[in-house]
């Protein structure tokens, strides 16, 4: 006979006036978590209270129900509704739903109410703010009502707005909520889930590993490129732009490569028709130009566009506001967002009159041309005024000009023979008045002139370091500056083989500047060079001599070329002036460094930067993979491969001469693994 199956039976609800309500102290709850009871309270007023209170009869020493109820389990909407009619916005005699427990332990209601509750999924309350968008609610709307700002609202209907097969995946365990973050960055479905796909073989499946995977290709909005384009521009064009809402991704990245393209060489081409109109008769335009494109060209010294009267008044206006600004806050410690603000303007205002274009002779500009390109910070660079070798003026008529010149010289100047006979056996023949002079005399007495120059010159070193310094100086501002008798050269301005973003370095343009800033201090003709140093102070013609010597630094490797004596000089150079290239803005990345060397190199950078557990979440991947990991891994180290470090003292005489022999050798067999090794570059012949 089988037996009856007891039916249980649920504890009775009812309506409990609130002020019949008290606390319990077998709530289990002690520790305050997630919403405040504050936002409890206002969602309670907004939609009523969703979940009744579990009660149970308070009862006198004799078992007698007093009337009273205590909550053991719900004290955290107690006490918002007691805020609520503290706040008079619910009467004391409100009527409350509650459940009358009878029996059992109260602390164990207590305790299974809080454990017993399964928390919602997430991918529940994305789909949940997805149907709420979907009936209209706004994403600030959802946010008040949630108690969480807009930009949470947005990252979950980003969650819910990913490839359905992704949120299964998701549903399962089968990513992460950290994965599915990653994912977000694109909004390609299919893109999408062809990533979960390749990330199902993949060893690595961290977060930025999916990032990487879903932006291969795209252009960073931090690019020039992309900065020069400008992105609400580029987006007008219909280009995507792939953004993450879950961590910094600095603007985000232009999906379309060849949009992005198309639009630069469309900008590059109207800016260049704009300056060709000014009458130049070349304009060369690229995103980017080698460093040293203008190594060989002679530039054109323009004078300042004057200032008209009221030009010159707001230039006034604009210093004097500045000037009365900068007094005003020069004690504070921060300034006033509005005054630095605008301080920020009038500085761009003065910028503005300091940079005006400059005024060139128009039948130079008629030989002359100009280099357009993008600027490391997006905007554009207009190089103007460079002479190629075959556009200059005939040399017959320099030749003609200079010899009309030295003949009306004053004959006392300078010691000079008026003729000299050009067969140095010949004779002096007899004539009326001077007799002109063989040419080996004329060498044997320059001869002993040279010497008494010399010796004299080496016994004034100021005089000497100013004619060291004029030499030097017509060789790096002057292309044919030969008014020197100093058999001093310059040579290494420009390189044979040119580095990935060479000319956007923070070194390049650190040099652009400098040396355009002496450009504008020089005289524009070399003759007048000697007169205009000599009235500098020593200190200023120090500070030109270091910067033309930099010049002819040249610590290259190149194959055909071995100098291990001066690659050991180049270290002592680095020691003294303390050079460090990670503070120079050097950075291994794929196209610097990490792309051009072995899986075994990488490894090992990544294990002097980050440690051994690094490398080893990077070791299984493909070469190409494992660069553009380490590339982020190495983002912020500050690690320099050997060939860029600044060795110790008393260690880089005896290991940088051994830089171009083995070590080099070395490297050639790394690249021969991986890449086609490049043609050397043929070598230059000796001057």
């Amino acid at each position: 006979m089988a037996t009856a199956v007891q039916k249980i039976t649920l504890s009775s609800s009812r309506d409990i006036p609130f002020n019949r309500l008290v606390l319990s102290q077998s709530n289990v709850r002690r520790v305050k978590a997630g919403v405040s009871i504050e936002e409890l309270a206002e969602d309670i007023a907004r939609r009523g209270l969703l979940q009744g209170l579990n009660v149970r009869a308070v009862v006198d020493v004799d078992g007698v129900e007093t009337g009273m109820y205590e909550i053991p389990a719900g004290g955290r909407r107690y006490r918002a509704l007691e805020l609520l009619v503290k706040r008079k916005r619910l009467a004391k005699t409100a009527p409350v739903p509650c459940i009358v427990r009878e029996g059992g332990i109260a602390e164990e209601d207590s305790l299974a109410e809080n454990v017993q509750r399964a928390p919602l999924h997430p991918l529940d309350q994305f789909r949940a703010f997805l149907a709420l968008r979907e009936k209209g609610q706004s994403e600030e709307e959802i946010a008040a009502a949630f108690f969480v700002s807009a930009a949470v609202v947005k990252q979950r209907l980003k969650l819910a707005s990913l490839s359905p097969k992704l949120l299964d995946v998701y549903a399962e365990d089968g990513l992460t909520l950290d994965q599915l973050m990653a994912f977000t960055v694109s909004g390609d479905h299919e893109r999408q889930e062809q990533v979960l796909e390749r990330l199902s073989q993949a060893y690595d499946k961290q977060p930025y590993v999916i990032r990487r995977m879903l932006t291969e290709g795209a252009v960073r909005a931090s690019d020039k490129r992309a900065r020069f384009i400008g992105i609400e521009a580029y987006e007008t064009a219909g280009g995507t732009v792939l953004r993450d809402l879950f961590q910094g991704d600095d603007g985000g990245w232009l999906q379309d490569v060849a949009l992005v393209d198309r639009m630069v060489a469309e900008k590059l081409a109207a800016e260049a028709d704009a300056i060709r109109s000014e009458g130049w008769k070349w304009i060369e335009v690229a995103p980017d130009f080698a460093y040293g494109h203008t190594y060989g060209l002679r530039q054109l010294r323009g004078e300042p566009t004057p200032l008209t009267e009221e030009e010159e008044a707001a230039r006034a206006t604009a210093q004097a506001a500045y000037d009365r600004l900068s007094e005003e806050h020069a004690d504070a410690d921060e300034l006033p967002e509005e005054v630095d603000a605008r301080l920020g303007e009038l500085e761009a205002i003065l910028e503005a009159f300091e940079t005006r274009p400059l005024a060139f002779d128009p039948a130079e500009v008629g030989r002359a041309g100009a280099f357009v390109s993008i600027a490391q910070d997006g905007k554009l660079r207009v190089e103007r005024g460079y002479v190629r070798p075959e556009d200059e003026v005939p040399v017959e008529e320099e030749h003609a000009t200079s010899a009309k010149a030295e003949v009306s010289t004053d004959a006392t100047s300078a010691p000079r023979q008026e003729a000299v006979t050009s067969d140095a056996s010949a004779e002096p023949e007899e004539e009326d008045g001077l007799t002109p002079i063989s040419d080996r005399l004329l060498t044997e007495l320059t001869t002993h002139r040279t010497l008494g120059l010399r010796h004299a010159l080496g016994e004034q070193p100021d005089i000497a370091f100013l004619a060291a310094v004029h030499a030097l100086t017509l060789k790096a501002f002057y292309v044919y500056g030969s008014d020197s008798c100093l058999e001093l050269d310059l040579k290494s301005v420009s390189f044979n083989a040119q580095a990935p973003g060479l000319n956007d370095s923070v070194s390049a343009e650190a040099i652009r500047i400098r040396h355009e800033s002496w450009a504008k201090a020089l005289p524009k003709e070399p003759v007048a060079l000697w007169d205009t140093l000599s009235g500098w102070d020593r200190d200023s013609r120090a500070a030109l001599f270091a910067h033309v010597v930099s010049l002819s630094v040249n610590a290259v490797h190149e194959a055909w070329n071995r100098r291990p004596r001066a690659f050991a000089h180049a270290d002592r150079l680095a020691q003294a002036v303390a050079l460090d290239m990670a503070a120079a803005g050097w950075k291994p990345t794929v196209d610097t460094f990490l792309g051009r060397v072995t899986k075994a190199r990488i490894l090992q950078a990544v294990t002097e930067a980050k440690g051994e557990r690094a490398a080893e979440r990077i070791a299984h991947l493909k070469k190409g993979d494992m660069a553009r990991e380490a590339e982020t891994l190495l983002a912020d180290s500050s690690w320099l491969p050997e060939a860029l470090r600044t060795q110790p003292c008393d260690i880089a005489g005896e290991e940088t001469a051994k830089i171009d022999g083995a070590t080099a050798m070395g490297e050639e067999e790394d690249l021969a693994e991986t890449e086609e090794p490049e043609a050397a570059s043929p070598p230059i012949a000796a001057e």
